[in-house]
Order: C-alpha cells, then sequence, then structure tokens
C-alpha cells in the first residue's frame, strides 16, 4: 500500500469516525450539544483536523442525515419485502419508517428538521437521499391509483408519515394510536 493510499484510508476512518461521534453526542444530549469544539475532544483529534473533513456543523448534519437516508431505505425496503401483499407493503413500509423516526431521533433531525446544506428534490439530490425516496415509491408507487403520478403520492404518503412522527414524537399524538393511524392512512389513501 502506497503512502497516499494509507492517508486515504486512515482520512476515511477519521471522517467516519467524526460523524458516528456526532450522531452518537446528538442522540444523547440533542444536536445542540454537537460542537466542532466538543467533537474535537471526544474523538481527540484537534479542532483544525476536524474542519479539514468538515467545513462545519452544518456539513456534520449533513454527513449523518446521509448516512440516515441509506439506513432508512435499507430498513424500509427489508420491511416491505418481508410482506406479500400491496396492503401489507405499505403497511410494513409505514411502521418501518415510523419506528426508523422513533429509534433515530437526532439521525431523522438531520434528515427533515435541520439543515445539512443538502439539496432535496433536485437535480443535484445527493445519491442517498435519491434513494430513500425510492425506497418508499417502490411500494407506494403500486398503490397510487389510475392517473395519479407515482411520485406525487410517494410525497403525500411520505408527509403523512413524516407529520405522524413528527407530532408522535412532540407528544402532540398519543403513541398508542400509532397502529391505528397507520391502517387510517393505508386504508384511506392507498388504492388496494
Amino acid at each position: 500500500m502506497s503512502v497516499q493510499e494509507r492517508k486515504a484510508r486512515e482520512r476515511a476512518v477519521r471522517e467516519r469516525l467524526i460523524v458516528a461521534t456526532a450522531r452518537e453526542l446528538a442522540e444523547q444530549q440533542g444536536w445542540d450539544a454537537v460542537t466542532t469544539r466538543r467533537l474535537a475532544e471526544r474523538i481527540e483529534y484537534s479542532q483544525p483536523v476536524l474542519y479539514s473533513h468538515f467545513r462545519g456543523k452544518r456539513e456534520i448534519i449533513g454527513a449523518v442525515a446521509l448516512e440516515g437516508a441509506a439506513e432508512m431505505a435499507v430498513a424500509v425496503r427489508a420491511a416491505a419485502s418481508a410482506a406479500n401483499s400491496p396492503r401489507a407493503r405499505v403497511a410494513a413500509l409505514a411502521r418501518a419508517y415510523l419506528d426508523f423516526a422513533e429509534r433515530n431521533p437526532a439521525v431523522y433531525d438531520a434528515l427533515f428538521q435541520l439543515d445539512g446544506g443538502l439539496a432535496y428534490a433536485q437535480e443535484d439530490t445527493p445519491e442517498p437521499l435519491k434513494d430513500a425516496f425510492a425506497a418508499l415509491m417502490e411500494s407506494l408507487g403500486e398503490v397510487a391509483g389510475d392517473g395519479v403520478h407515482p411520485g406525487l403520492f410517494t410525497e403525500v404518503f411520505w408527509a403523512s408519515l413524516h407529520g405522524l412522527a413528527t407530532l408522535t414524537r412532540a407528544g402532540r399524538l398519543p403513541p398508542e394510536d400509532t397502529e391505528q393511524r397507520v391502517e387510517l392512512l393505508v386504508d384511506r389513501l392507498a388504492v388496494l
């Protein structure tokens, strides 16, 4: 291995450490607790080393969001693939999405609430974000109904899931009724 390859590998390891540490700190104490100074202390590198990877907290949030988008896509696809009918796939997708949001609140915030400097629904949208949307559309497109654009239907269904996740987390909706909400959403929006 050349010196250049070794340095590139070490750089990638440091970058993963920064992202993992930011994510861990955000999940434990919230995003306000994530500062470059605190991250530098936790990973035992100087702040200039951290800034050599990310220009600041915004880019770190973006990196966490991209990682989270990839994880969410895997979770949604796994749940949907285990189901044996369009209705079951959509319900499984909805449950997986809501479960992901509940289990990973800081990642969910990085994806959908905070400014990570990422472009959404544009030509230059990063691939992990496009893939997360595609993971939703794979199951939702088949239940959009005649004459309904699958992408638009996916956006509306996703917005509904996001509302449920956000309102439940904020204590505005009782969590014990989540399953009934999922059933209602699937039965009223999807053409089965």
